[in-house]
């Protein structure tokens, strides 16, 4: 049987399948007869144990990889040990009669409760702490065993609905060989990862976890975006066959991975690199700064809101491993896709058009304020500069920029150390900012296109919805027009643009984009070769004419067939 999906990062592999699904349940009030109390105490001290020892396993496993977020999963287990915790479930089932699972529901919602009132922010953080024991014990009690995503015991293909990022902030890179998603797209979250950490993936694959069994073979072809279940030995050898050519392919790319990013005539590309934690290891050779720094991953891999001190520490981190290049950090861009465990977000309709990333920052000013405060420290250890996300108007410009203004006025005044001249810019996401680019140049230093975001609501289409995968286009006609606008505008005014989004990082697309003035281009890790190596077959005359065509074309599809025939 051969399953069809949407290829959203290139590589052919064979594994294991290993079904993803985030345990939840449902529990009802119930209670026993009296006389069975050690029956049902029992049970609850087989859970216990149970917990103790996966939490154990899983500390010792993260230990080898990442002992900080081993830290979360020790403070699991001195929740599980609170004798005051321990000693109400006792009660609940020895006293009130009710069975493990209610008891156990009962007195964590309790206490869940009663901190999530807590004034202090990091006190009232602990409920997330709290409800993954909760689950924990429920899983178990319900006899359900462990599935998570930061420590596999052998190399599978990971299938799931869907990857937030919170299931992918400690994703086993090691052992996950590919990604089958039932949703998402091209710039989905399970897409972004998974060509950043170099795994093939496809993504939109209907109805993926009814037909794919929980350890059956596949052979994922992620450049076709067919994936064959149990596959004969035929397939077995041909997928093989064109494994070892993609590896051939990419090592012919890898030859200019180290080399500057230069056209056939000779101008120079400059090439960012796109990474989502303070930990990353690119040789400086390979790329010409730091175009997009993720900082909401601080955030999501912790189990409370980041303190000033912990971002700081983060941030002067990245421009250590950065060398002295150009660090873009990005302000927090939560919402849409992204949450986080500790903070409840809005509950909305449309939640990519709701309350997210600077709206949300704005409206959350003491969070906005500890990280702005951090990012100017930090821009004193090195050439950091600050882009903020979702703007959608310049009153959102004048209101972050103020934001800024207030954070440097408190560290000159405790006399701590920052760039002043710290350079300030926007993501273009957004339609209304992007058709006024030239008055939005006038306000900031430098401008970053997100084109993810941007081909989203210029295509009116979710960018997570397979079912409506067709609409977005952002390769169209209109989409070229809007960025070549945007390019126009920022030029005239002397200021300095990019594009930070995937589009940057499709190697037909760069020379098109280079083709309509853009001299920046930032993309994930495992693009950098690919990109590279398309910008040395054309000259910027080849790519202007290239885009000057696309951009009079009438569809996406006449541009994407005019460029596969001359790139």
């Amino acid at each position: 049987m051969i399953l069809k999906g949407n290829p959203v990062s290139p590589g052919i592999v064979m594994g294991k399948a290993f079904l993803y699904k985030a345990f939840t349940c449902e529990v009802l009030a119930s209670y026993f007869e009296k006389g069975h109390e050690e029956k049902y105490t029992e049970i609850l001290e087989t859970a216990l144990t149970e917990a103790h020892l996966e939490l154990d396993e899983l500390i010792a496993s993260l230990n080898f990889i990442d002992a900080e977020k081993a830290k979360i999963f020790v403070a699991h287990k001195e929740i599980l040990s609170d004798e005051e915790i321990i000693d109400m479930i006792h009660n609940a089932i020895n006293k009130e009669q009710k069975r493990p699972d209610f008891a156990v529901k009962s007195v964590f919602d309790e206490f869940i409760e009663i901190l999530g009132k807590a004034k202090d922010p990091l006190i009232a953080a602990r409920t997330a702490d709290l409800r993954d024991v909760c689950n924990r014990l429920l899983r178990i009690l319900k006899g359900e065993k462990e599935k998570n995503l930061s420590s596999l015991p052998e190399s599978v293909i990971v299938v799931a609905q869907d990857l937030l990022p919170s299931d992918t902030a400690t994703i086993d890179r090691v052992h996950v060989a590919g990604i089958i998603t039932e949703a998402g797209g091209s710039t989905s979250h399970s897409a972004i990862i998974a060509r950043g950490y170099k795994i093939p993936a496809v993504v939109g694959v209907p109805q993926v976890l009814e037909v794919i069994e929980d350890g059956m073979l596949l052979a994922l072809d992620a450049i076709s975006g067919e994936i064959t279940l149990s596959p004969s030995e035929k397939v077995v050898n041909q997928t093989r066959e064109k494994a070892e050519i993609f590896i051939r392919q990419q090592e012919a790319e890898e030859k200019y991975l180290s080399k500057p990013a230069m056209t056939a005539d000779g101008q120079h590309i400059e090439i960012g690199i796109n990474i989502g934690s303070e930990e990353f290891d690119v040789s400086l050779e390979n790329y010409d700064s730091v175009g997009l720094f993720r900082t909401e991953f601080l955030y999501m891999e912790n189990n409370h809101l980041p303190t000033e001190e912990e971002q700081f520490h983060a941030y002067q981190h990245v421009l250590d491993l950065a060398g002295g290049k150009t660090v873009t950090l990005r302000t927090l861009d939560i919402g849409g896709d992204k949450t986080l465990q500790y903070m409840q977000l809005p509950k909305e309709d449309n939640p990519f058009l709701g309350k997210r990333a600077l709206r949300l920052c704005l409206d959350n000013s003491e969070m906005f304020h500890i990280q702005l405060r951090a990012a100017l420290r930090a821009s004193a250890y090195g050439p950091l500069q600050i882009m903020f996300p979702m703007v959608g108007s310049i009153d959102d410009i004048r209101r972050a920029k103020l934001a800024v203004s207030v954070a440097k006025e408190q560290l000159r005044a405790e006399k701590k150390p920052f760039n002043e001249d710290i350079k300030l810019g926007i993501m273009i996401e957004i339609p209304s900012i992007a058709l006024i680019a030239d008055m939005a140049a006038e306000e900031v230093d430098f401008a970053s296109v997100g084109t993810n975001d941007l081909t989203q609501y210029l295509c009116a289409v979710d960018r997570m919805n397979p079912s409506v995968s067709g609409y977005y286009q952002d390769l169209s006609p209109a989409m070229l027009r809007i960025l070549n606008f945007i390019f126009e505008q920022f030029h005239t005014k002397g200021k300095p643009v990019s594009v930070c989004g995937e589009l940057a990082g499709n190697p037909a697309a760069a020379v098109v984009l280079v083709g309509m003035g853009l001299r920046k281009l930032s993309m994930s890790e495992a693009n950098i070769a690919r990109v590279k190596a398309a910008l040395a077959g054309v000259t910027i005359e080849k790519g202007i004419s290239l885009g000057e065509v696309c951009r009079n074309l009438s569809t996406e599809d006449e541009v994407k067939v005019y460029l596969e025939k001359y790139i």
